[in-house]
């Protein structure tokens, strides 16, 4: 039986995860990518200060999905980082996500873990929201209450989007953990990290396969008539942006983007976390600081302050009333076209779902089956 011939479409996270699956079990696979490099928004790269940086902003590791996870070990030893935020709010860092600490730290109080629930509690019997949720903000004032909607939620999430909180799907806020105890970190996930020596050389070895070949500075659009020729691809997956593979047949879908700003800074340490965020202040929604996330020793340290923009390369899908409908007509000829074995969707672009990294290789296996 002769392989088949299989062309990937981005040598992001979701496209080197699909081309090594399909190499495993035999198939022939040609990788295209536009930008002169692997890794999608994943891509990291060493400074001249010795410190490893995102490039298109910070991406940590957390899973509870055990293949997912040993699929990863196969291209990376993993260090045991575990992710903590703080948010500047009223002067003070405070732990983000909302847990005991934040509460009483804010408030000015002293209680402990029930009592912090009955206090949530009545923050939101005092707050009005529409239930079921409607849009992000019921849905978050649904399980904080409008006080601390105001002071975390509501100014970061106009930065981030550009658009009133209201008209934003409640979808967004499912991802927003709330906590009663003194749990700092970010992620609960079993499985936490970093890739030891970096994601891009992670999806270097990943794409390490003597049925895979690539082409970096290639834009799938610019000369898609060359690779759409009859017979030429018996599979072709895409990871690129949804309405585009079409033609933008039902208008344009909405994707945020984020102008990243590198800054270099002759001291150790900067901040007291990876992520610190800025709901209220300044035009940035936040800065990271590599260090804490990468475990590397420096004398000086590298920070990128974040600002979002309606224009770059997308890194978010706008999930509002508008865009969800234009995403379920797209994905109806998707479905078609996934049906005739002919073509793949998958990632955060082609699929315009908000996923993080292991629900991106997750949503390849399953459609690999």
């Amino acid at each position: 039986m002769s392989m088949r011939k299989c062309l990937v479409i981005g040598a992001g996270l979701a496209g080197a995860t699909a081309a090594r699956l399909l190499a495993d079990r035999g198939e022939k696979v040609h990788v295209i990518e536009k930008r002169e490099h692997p890794g999608g928004n994943c891509y990291d790269e060493k400074t001249n200060a010795g410190v490893t940086v995102h490039k298109y902003g910070p991406h940590i590791f957390h899973t509870n999905m055990t293949d997912v996870w040993q699929f990863c070990q196969r291209f990376s030893r993993f260090n045991l980082y575990q992710h903590r935020v703080l948010s500047y709010v009223d002067g003070q860092l405070l732990p983000f996500p909302i847990n005991r600490d934040t509460v009483c730290r804010l408030f000015g109080v002293e209680m402990g873990i029930r009592d912090v629930e009955s206090f949530l509690a009545d923050e939101v019997a005092r707050s009005s929201y529409r239930e079921p949720p409607e849009n992000f903000k019921d849905a978050v004032i649904s399980q904080v209450g409008t006080y601390l909607y105001d002071k975390f939620f509501h100014n970061y999430t106009r930065k981030q989007w550009s658009a009133d909180p209201e008209t934003l799907s409640a979808e967004i806020a499912g991802r927003i953990p709330i906590r009663s105890n003194r749990d700092d970190r970010y992620f609960t996930d079993l499985y936490q990290g970093l890739p030891e020596h970096g994601y891009t050389a992670m999806i270097e070895s990943m794409l390490d396969h003597p049925s895979i070949t690539i082409e970096f500075n290639t834009d799938y659009f610019l000369a898609r008539s060359e690779f759409d020729k009859p017979g030429k691809y018996d599979l072709k997956v895409y990871t690129g942006e949804l309405d585009k593979f079409f033609d933008e047949a039902y208008g344009r879908l909405e994707y945020r983007s984020v102008k990243f700003e590198f800054r270099t800074v002759d001291q150790e340490v900067f901040q007291p976390a990876a992520v610190v965020n800025y709901p209220n202040d300044y035009d940035f929604t936040r800065i990271t600081e590599f260090k804490h996330m990468t475990m590397e020793k420096s004398k000086k340290t590298e920070l990128c302050l974040e600002y979002p923009s309606a224009q770059g390369i997308p890194s978010y899908v706008v999930l509002n009333q508008e865009n969800i409908g234009k995403r379920q007509a797209y994905l109806d000829h998707v479905n078609d076209l996934e049906e005739q074995g002919k073509a793949l969707f998958v990632g955060r672009l082609a699929e315009y779902r908000y996923y993080n990294m292991d629900q991106v290789i997750a949503s390849v296996m399953n459609k690999l089956k």
